[in-house]
């Protein structure tokens, strides 16, 4: 029996059935824990072992950099030949950056086109609004990204929207908008945006390349398809061709970011476009105990717009989940930590143990009461190592000499270190560039040719050219990293931060001997600078034993022993924001998270919500969260243990749970008109 036969031979049933379904339309409703990169992996195997296609053949997409990564690790295990003989694996924009390099022409830009970061985006569009004489505070970046980006994801370009439906506020951001895709056209930049939306134009309007994918790819596998929003998933149907091989794996239940754009409806009505799709359900999960899935199953089986499936596990019964009530937030982050210290890091590592929140802010008292008794910690979701400022000062070096017609990166390079370059001479500068069509490097020096700039100007920007151009040479014969260090001696910027000698300035030095050691890991300057704009924050390395603190969101994807889900309030989770702006939808898109969020633990799993929670500074009445009485009976323990004494409380007729006046807030009687939490005694 060969490798491929092992692989096959060892899934279950509905995985086989699902793995050896290789022709036509199938849709893969993966479960949590269901082992869904597993079946996606293997069939891709199978298909090149069955030489039903040569791997270049294959398309096969993922949402993360890791996923794609590992994915092609296992697939290079098991099929033979050279390291190349890989599909084309990776996220929707690294695979979209291939198609655009290829064919950037057909588009009237250049192959070596710059892709911009989120910062890039705001200063581009801050310069925009300045130019335009739009109030900043009332056009700030954040509000504009977000109408383009919606625009975006619908497919949607300034000569597309129909500008006499817009109220006048939306009329100034789409005249900031047209502006902005014309400035980036004469960048020679996209944003993320850009990379699928540009695609799905250049199939749409040159049908001779868009037949040169369809005819090349013969298979295509999509991974979390619940999270495709529109423009995604017409970016696949145009390379899906007559026979319609199309397999997309996911959840509908985990469906959690319409907040990015994700349309749950591309999965709900996948086997209606596709009229011949063959639906495969795996619903046997290997990750968690039977009463975390119970839990988890009870609860989701409330929401309506599903697919509907039911987990069931082979494993033991396992822990009841626990579910406690604590006084105040103050108290439940104690209480958690109380539960850690005295139970959880006797059984279990702390790597393996996390608290999931609704919102990160919530994250605050718990970091408090670590710091107060010695626990490790980390927050995943805070500043991401490509968006420290000295690593965007590097990149912005190397960006500048990848190529010339990236304005925002020699504009970052002007400030630092500084140079003496002030606001106004930027204006001049942009200002000539604006009349004579001029990127700002070419400006400069024809500024410079014309003698228009004060001595001392003219002499920094004159160094600062001559270094540039010196760099692009030595680009040409050394490696990208050992370039970097070249670039950081000379420019000054490695001195800049010797020379104020104190911890922050220490760190940045380390942060950029990190970052030099990361460009090895890339074959040269572009595919590293692609790499810098497309990582995610989850595509991390994490070091030392301890407990990981983050939203549901992030936490999607992985898994660990013990997961504490606090906060579980009305107004916090469900979200009252996300409730007022989207109801119905928005009520069971959070149920999922709440799903999402219980299926992350393997063994154990708490919930706890407070009576009393500080918010802006003043105490807010708090009800517990309606998914708590959509969770089953049996497979949950209702602790008091939350609270401190046993004779605070007493159990009513009804079986609710009621507290002394001492410890009764004014909205108490909320909980018992509601009747929202029923204990057990």
């Amino acid at each position: 029996m060969n490798s491929i036969d092992k692989l096959i031979d060892n899934l279950n049933k509905e995985q086989k059935e699902a793995v050896l379904s290789t022709e036509g339309p199938n849709l893969i409703v993966a479960g949590a824990g269901s082992g869904k990169t597993r079946v996606l992996t293997t069939r891709l195997i199978h298909i090149i072992n069955q030489k039903r296609a040569f791997p270049n053949q294959i398309l096969c997409v993922t949402f993360t950099n890791k996923a794609a990564k590992e994915m092609q690790n296992r697939v290079l295990q098991h099929v033979k030949g050279s390291s190349n003989a890989i599909p084309w694996l990776g996220t929707f924009h690294s695979i979209s950056v291939k198609f655009l390099r290829r064919h950037a022409e057909a588009l009237d830009y250049k192959s070596n086109f710059t892709i911009l970061d989120t910062e890039d985006q705001k200063k581009l569009i801050r310069n925009i609004v300045k130019a335009e004489n739009l109030d900043a505070k009332k056009f700030s970046p954040q509000l504009i990204m977000y109408h383009i980006d919606q625009w975006k994801n619908k497919g949607l370009l300034p000569k597309d929207i129909k500008i006499q439906k817009q109220s006048s506020i939306i009329k100034s951001v789409l005249k900031v908008y047209e502006i902005y895709q014309s400035k980036t056209k004469d960048l020679n930049a996209f944003d993320f945006g850009d990379l699928i939306l540009f695609c799905v134009k250049l199939f749409e309007d040159h049908k001779d390349i868009r037949e040169i994918y369809n005819n090349n790819f013969k298979y295509i596998l999509v991974d979390e398809f619940q999270d495709t929003n529109y423009i995604q998933n017409k970016w696949l149907n145009l390379l899906v061709n007559d026979r319609q091989n199309i397999c997309c794996v996911g959840d509908d239940d985990q469906s959690i970011y319409s907040w990015r754009g994700a349309e749950i409806k591309n999965f709900l009505t996948f086997d209606q476009i596709y009229k011949n799709c063959k639906v495969f359900k795996l619903e046997q999960n290997y990750r968690s105990t039977k009463n975390i899935l119970e839990t988890a199953s009870g609860l989701i089986s409330n929401n309506s717009n599903r697919v509907g499936k039911k987990l069931w596990s082979s494993a033991n019964e396992g822990e009841l989940v626990k579910l406690n009530c604590y006084r105040t937030g103050k108290d439940e982050a104690q209480g958690v930590s109380d539960i850690i210290e005295k139970k959880i890091k006797k059984k279990y590592s702390l790597n393996d143990v996390s608290i999931l929140v609704r919102a990160i802010y919530q994250t605050r008292e718990f970091e408090e009461r670590f710091l107060q008794v010695g626990i490790g910690y980390r927050v995943l979701g805070g500043i991401k190592f490509y968006e420290r400022a000295e690593i965007k000062d590097a990149v912005s070096y190397l960006r500048i000499i990848n190529q010339k017609f990236d304005d925002l990166a020699l504009e970052r390079v002007i400030g630092v270190p500084k140079r003496g370059i002030g606001e106004s001479t930027l204006n001049q500068i942009y200002s000539f560039g604006k009349t004579n069509k001029l990127c700002l490097e070419d400006s400069i020096i024809k500024i410079i040719e014309k003698g228009d700039f004060k001595p001392k100007v003219k002499t920094s920007l004159n160094q600062l050219i001559g270094m540039i151009n010196k760099w692009r040479k030595d680009s040409l014969k050394m490696r990208h990293y050992d370039l970097l260090k070249i670039v950081l001696d000379e420019s000054g910027y490695s001195s800049m931060l010797k020379d104020k000698k104190d911890l922050e300035n220490e760190n940045r030095l380390e942060n950029l001997k990190e970052l030099l050691r990361a460009m090895h890991d890339y074959d040269n300057l572009q595919s590293f600078l692609e790499h810098v704009a497309l990582a995610t924050s989850i595509d991390q390395e994490w070091e030392g034993a301890k407990i990981n603190l983050m939203t549901m969101h992030a936490a999607k994807g992985l898994e660990f022993d013990v997961v504490f889900l606090p906060g579980w309030e009305e107004g916090l989770f469900p979200h009252q924001k996300s409730l007022e702006e989207k109801g119905d939808f928005a009520l069971e898109e959070e149920r999922r998270l709440a799903y999402v969020g219980i299926t992350r633990a393997k063994k154990e799993a708490y919930l706890s919500f407070a009576m009393k929670r500080a918010f802006h500074g003043d105490w807010m009445d708090t009800l517990p969260s309606r998914f708590i009485n959509e969770i089953p009976e049996n497979s949950v323990e209702k602790n008091e243990n939350g609270i401190s004494e046993p004779d605070d409380f007493e159990f009513n007729q009804d079986n609710s749970l009621e507290f002394d006046e001492e410890y009764r807030s004014p909205g108490w009687d909320r909980y018992k008109k509601n009747k929202m939490l029923k204990w057990k005694k």
